[in-house]
């Protein structure tokens, strides 16, 4: 049987992620409360996000930005808010 969360993004609860989807508090915070739905979601808006701006992964800087993102995607929480515009139409909340 599926562990079970209470999506913070999706609203419901829902199948969790099967294991923290990379290390430290951060990883531990989207495994504890956020969906494999809700995550899954998030991987056609990280492509779109490095192709945007072209941003380079391997850069400590765009690292943050993307984690400032990825926070904002799930939790609403960011110093910068996510470009809401960079969501693909299939994956947007109505």
């Amino acid at each position: 049987m599926a562990r079970m969360v209470n999506c913070v993004k999706l609203g419901r609860e829902l199948p969790g992620l099967e294991k923290p989807p990379f290390p430290g508090a951060f990883g531990q915070r989207i495994y504890e409360h956020v969906s494999a739905e809700a995550y899954a979601e998030w991987k056609p808006q990280l492509t779109i996000l490095i192709n945007h701006y072209g941003l380079n992964p391997a850069d400590p800087e765009a690292r943050q930005t993307l984690r400032e993102q990825q926070e904002a995607f799930f939790f609403g929480a960011s110093e910068r808010p996510a470009d809401q515009n960079l969501v693909p139409e299939d994956v947007r909340q109505t």
